[in-house]
Order: C-alpha cells, then structure tokens, then sequence
C-alpha cells in the first residue's frame, strides 16, 4: 500500500501541475465568452521551448544556468513533503514544516540570484520584487501552520494536515479553518504570481514582479522555470485543499479522485479570481498580504479559544 500510494504521488506531483495552468486559462476564456486554448495547452508549450535552443548572456556566469534546476529541484522536494490526497507523504518527518517552508526560500534564492547574474535592471527590479512580497507571504504561511500545528498536535506537515480529515466533523473548528485556507489562499495568488499580485501573461515592465525575472531565459531553461512555477502552484493548491476539504472516505481510489477533482476546483477558482479582479497597484500589495497574515492569526486565535 505504502509502495503504490507513493508511486501516485509522484505520478500526480510531476503530471499534474500543467494542467491546473490549463484550467486556470480555460476558466478565463470561459467567463470573458471564449473559447481558449486547449486545457493541454501548457503541455504542449513545454515541449516546444524544450526542443527550442537556448540564447545565452555573455554576462551571465553558471548562476544564470544553475538557478532554474536548483529552483525545480527544491519545490520537487517540498512537494515530497506535502501529502497529495488523504496518505502520507513519501517523506515524512518531525519538524518537516520548517523545511518545507525554507525549500520555497531556496527556491526564491535561486531565481533571484539568476535573475541578478543578468545585470539587466529590469530583471533586478523584479527580483526586489519578489523577495519583498514574500516577507509578507511566509508570516502568513507559518501562523497558518501554527493554527494547524495546534489542531494536529504534531510538527510533522503529514499529520498537520491530514489531522483535521481525522476528527469527528462536530469537533472541526470551521471557522477558524476557512479563515486559515482563506489567507493561504491569498498566499497561494501571490506566490505564484496570479491576479491581482501579477499578471503571468502581461509585459508591462514597471508592473511586473515575476515576469521580470525570467525575461532573459529561453528553450529548455526557460520550460524549467514555467514547470517548476506550475509545480509550486500544485503543492500550495494542496495546502490550500486540505484545509477547505479535511474528510476522508477510507477508500483509495475515492480519495484519489476526490483530491483531483478538488485540485481543479482550486485551479478554477484561481481562474475566476483573474476573470473577476483587476491587478492592485503595488502599493497596496504589502495590505493585502497583511490582511492574508490577519486572516491565518485569527484563525490560530480561535482553535486556542
């Protein structure tokens, strides 16, 4: 059972993440009265920059090619650690929260210093960028896995987040749940850089924060970052699931297909965000990622009630 719940897993964690991005763009073509491109698309977008070549700086260093692998290696790791349905993850650990927090920050590192190595302004300015918001962004997340800590009673991210599936239903704080998936889904718009923090599909160069820092990958490299930025929204969408959904059916394949189907939901309501806001003027970003930390505190607030 363990052997092929972790094989799933992995199934999931690497097949999956293109296809939330399909329904995000789906669901936005859908309500504006479009058509679209296919849910697949994004698949097809990798393997065309995969067999693409690549253009290279003259002065850039081994920074610039390093950083984008370094980057997908990390969030494949935190996403090892995140259970994907109602199992336990293929790693498993006490104090395994702290770890995945700070593989995002490698992750972050890493694109930063890439983005830097190009010597291009633009790049640099979205980089500042993108470290700024996530001092923001990581308070939200740990005070949401505080309030989890404290439902769960473990330090482990498994037993976090499969815990609340574990109780009786009459004994689940729900409200102070929604408050906490509330404000991780908040953290989940920003750190993936989706409206209204960013416009993944716009290029206006004194609005962009993560576009900013891959303007100058191409091929292959530039379809590392865009997988592993998919990848990054799978596992904070997992985050964001367990919390809204904490049930358990017992059964393997139910629970598999419960998990999926939640994960496009998530990916839908991604979509209807974009379609329905505009993007916030950057002064009022710090706000409302302030509002997403307000929103997991409360939520601690009330399960220490």
């Amino acid at each position: 059972m363990f052997i092929l719940t972790d094989f799933l897993h992995m199934i999931l964690l690497v097949a999956m993440p293109p296809l939330l991005l399909g329904v995000i763009n789906k669901t936005k073509a859908r309500l504006v009265g479009r058509v679209g491109p296919p849910v697949l698309q994004p698949y097809y977008d990798l393997a065309r920059l995969m067999g693409k070549g690549m253009v290279m700086s003259t002065t850039t260093s081994w920074i610039f090619t390093v950083g984008p692998v370094v980057t997908l290696g990390a969030v494949l790791m935190a996403g090892m650690l995140v259970p994907l349905g109602r199992f336990d993850a293929p790693l498993e650990f006490t104090g395994d929260v702290v770890l995945f927090a700070y593989l995002f920050g490698v992750a972050r590192f890493f694109t930063a210093a890439a983005a830097l190595d190009t010597g291009s302004s633009l790049e640099g300015m979205g980089a500042s960028r993108d470290v700024t918001l996530a001092c923001f962004s990581e308070p939200a997340i740990f005070l949401a896995f505080l309030a989890l800590v404290k439902l769960s009673g473990s330090l482990s991210l498994t037993r976090m987040l499969l815990g609340p599936g574990a109780a009786s239903a009459g004994h689940l704080p729900i409200a102070a749940l929604m408050l906490v998936a509330a404000g991780l889904f908040i953290v989940l718009l920003a750190e993936n850089g989706r409206i209204p923090v960013d416009d993944p599909g716009g290029h206006l160069e004194l609005a962009m924060i993560h576009e900013a820092t891959v303007l100058d990958h191409s091929g292959p490299l530039l379809a590392v970052i865009l997988y592993a930025a998919a990848m990054k929204l799978m596992v904070i969408s997992a985050l964001v699931l367990h919390v809204v959904l904490p049930v358990a059916t017992g059964w393997l394949l139910l629970d598999w297909l419960i998990f999926v189907a939640g994960m496009l939901a998530v990916a839908a309501g991604v979509g209807v965000v974009e379609s329905v806001m505009a993007r916030l003027q950057m002064r009022h970003l710090p706000t409302m990622l302030l509002g997403a930390c307000l929103l997991c505190g409360f939520g601690f607030l009330l399960i220490l009630r």
